[in-house]
């Protein structure tokens, strides 16, 4: 999984805000209670010194592990009588521990090198966030796909119903959202407009973004207009192509509507290339026919999307014009 430059830095600042903020308490804490019992501070400095005892005690040979014990049995009494004394006092026995966020971590965001579950969650949560900005993937859901919206009457050329059509396709789209990994297969969503392509390809994004993938999404028009303001703007670092190179999962909706000049399909090509012959998923939505498709964008990028996606071909009526009749 990878996440964004961008929220590994929030995630960080967020964790060491947390820190800072349970060290901050704690000191607040400690000087409370040391006010208030003033034997505490003393028992402290005795640990302390303990602490240093123990270091030293490496260098006595065989006599060192019974003077480490007998530390212990002494930091071990001290704690209790600290314990103790809280308690007497009105405190909880664990007043003057650091109050962390993350006991598991300390608020470091790591365990034994590795991501600490709240720094995932953090980081899957600002994921989720950075979807939910450019789209209404927090409304589209399998739960909430309709399926009663697709007639029931068989198709004339193709001899099945819509309905029948479009729950294999719900059925295949929500197995794909469940397994989904960054070995995923590409997705090619195409059909006539209003039939639930958007919808199922933000409710595939969901489910991935909340799994801890890194998910981008957006218009065929928005997502290379990105691109092309930053390299004709003046800031020509690569960044938002190479964001849509390097996601775990890209969504490009709607491809076909952009104004297509020579710039942009060579960043389609460049992008659609690129992620096959890294094995990186891609989810293409379309209103065109395949002979559109390629009047538009070439038989070399069309030959790409049909040669090495999984096509799902939406049927039935426009859903928007059925709601508003509603």
């Amino acid at each position: 999984m990878s996440y964004t430059k961008e929220n590994l830095m929030y995630a960080d600042e967020v964790i060491d805000a947390r820190r800072s903020k349970a060290e901050t308490e704690r000191e607040k804490r400690h000087r409370e209670v040391a006010a208030k019992i003033p034997d505490i501070p003393k028992y402290e400095a005795q640990m302390a010194e303990s602490g240093l005892a123990v270091a030293k005690a490496f260098g006595m040979g065989k006599d060192a592990q019974k003077y480490i014990e007998d530390l212990a049995d002494i930091n071990l009494k001290t704690q209790e009588y600290i314990r103790t004394a809280l308690v007497n006092s009105g405190y909880p026995a664990d007043y003057l521990d650091t109050p962390y966020f993350c006991k598991k971590c300390g608020d470091t965001g790591y365990v034994g090198g590795y991501f600490c579950s709240c720094r995932k969650e953090l980081l899957d949560r600002l994921t989720l966030e950075d979807l939910e900005r450019v789209s209404p993937a927090g409304k589209c859901t399998f739960d909430n796909f309709r399926l009663d919206y697709y007639p029931e009457e068989p198709d004339a050329t193709y001899g099945i119903s819509p309905r029948e059509k479009m729950s294999e396709i719900f059925e295949y789209c929500k197995c794909y959202a469940e397994d989904f990994g960054t070995d995923s297969g590409s997705l090619y969503m195409r059909g006539e407009t209003g039939l639930g392509k958007t919808h199922l390809s933000l409710a595939i994004a969901n489910v991935a973004a909340r799994s801890g993938f890194n998910v981008v999404y957006g218009s065929a028009q928005n997502l290379l207009s990105e691109v092309e303001r930053e390299k004709f703007g003046g800031n020509n670092s690569g960044a938002a192509e190479n964001k849509l190179l390097s996601c775990d999962l890209l969504i490009i909706d709607d491809l076909g509507s952009e104004f297509a000049t020579q710039f942009t399909l060579t960043v389609v090509y460049n992008i659609i290339n690129t992620r096959i012959n890294t094995s990186k998923p891609v989810i293409i939505s379309t209103n065109l026919t395949d002979r559109e498709l390629e009047a538009k964008y070439t038989a070399r990028i069309t030959s790409r999307i049909i040669g090495n996606y999984t096509s799902l071909y939406f049927m039935g009526r426009d859903i928007r014009q059925i709601k508003s009749q509603e």
